[in-house]
């Protein structure tokens, strides 16, 4: 379904609203980079169904079944992250925090006074953001494979940028789909490889859902020009949990561990072999990490750090 707020259309995808999910907890999951709704594995959200959450997903601006702010233009990313380089602001269409009003903007749609939220990657940028926006409707945050966006941290592999930063090889979908398996390659967990078939598969259908490179641009300078949150991270008081793999390629580990330490009591754990992806063995841990806290929450007040 689509919902209208914060001046932009957004397609949202509401599990476990049936009779009793007015009863459920809420949970608000916020995907990454150029990534739609659809790239959350089914069985994370099954698994948070069948603990009795209402699992809440969407598609942010510039991506998916969403708004594309294609009247915004292309933006020159090379020149907008010189400037960053140099001690200058980069200019952005938009902002994190706004992308931040877009993920309330969905729960006031579906009249939700609050919901544990959880960001993979920018989503875990944009999740902090609504944390420290909207203290009072957060629950809990989970950052997972994220960075609190702190100068100085190590910053991906060459070989990485060179496949983010990259162009597809020529026109059509089998073009857009070779150019995103060897990104996903080049991202994703060493010790828990996806099959070619099943990568290829999957991205074949997000592509053939919608494919927007200049959004996901946009959606890039948001993250390189939002210089403050680290800054800012002292504030959060919700229960936090960071979940990071040790072996990620494009947001190392240490950026998941600078979140952690910037957030008082937040719990950080890391996971040998994980890169940046979600393969089924990584979903499981995940979700093993994942339905404790929450329930933890539910459960009372969480202990003191």
């Amino acid at each position: 379904m689509q919902i209208a707020g914060n001046s932009i259309i957004l397609e949202v995808e509401d599990s476990g609203a049936g009779e009793f999910g007015a009863q459920r907890p809420a949970v608000l999951l916020i995907m990454g980079l150029g990534m739609q709704l659809i790239a959350w594995p089914g069985a994370l959200v099954q698994g948070l169904l069948d603990a009795g959450y209402r699992v809440l997903r969407f598609d942010n601006r510039d991506a998916g079944l969403s708004q594309h702010l294609d009247h915004l233009g292309q933006p020159n990313v090379l020149w907008e992250s010189l400037k960053h380089k140099l001690g200058f602001k980069p200019r952005s269409s938009y902002t994190l925090a706004d992308m931040a009003e877009d993920a309330l903007a969905v729960l006031d749609a579906l009249h939700l006074k609050s919901a544990h939220v959880v960001g993979v990657s920018m989503g875990g940028m944009i999740a902090q953001r609504v944390a420290l926006a909207a203290p009072d409707r957060v629950l809990t945050l989970t950052s997972i494979m994220s960075s609190s966006g702190a100068a100085g941290l190590p910053q991906a592999q060459p070989k990485v940028l060179r496949a983010l930063l990259g162009r597809p090889g020529g026109k059509g979908e089998r073009a857009v789909v070779e150019h995103l398996t060897k990104l996903f390659n080049a991202i994703g967990s060493p010790d828990f490889q996806t099959p070619q078939n099943e990568l290829r598969t999957l991205i074949t259908t997000q592509v053939q859902r919608s494919y927007s490179p200049a959004g996901t641009l946009r959606q890039l300078l948001a993250v390189v020009s939002d210089t403050g949150r680290a800054n800012e991270l002292a504030a959060i008081r919700c229960p936090t949990l960071v979940l990071h793999g040790k072996h990620d390629p494009l947001v190392p580990y240490a950026c998941g561990a600078d979140t952690a330490r910037r957030i008082a009591g937040a719990r950080l754990v890391g996971l040998e072999g994980m890169g940046h992806d979600l393969p089924s063995p990584v979903v499981n841990w995940l979700l093993g990490e994942l339905i404790p806290f929450l329930k933890q929450a539910d459960s009372g007040p969480m202990p003191a750090p």
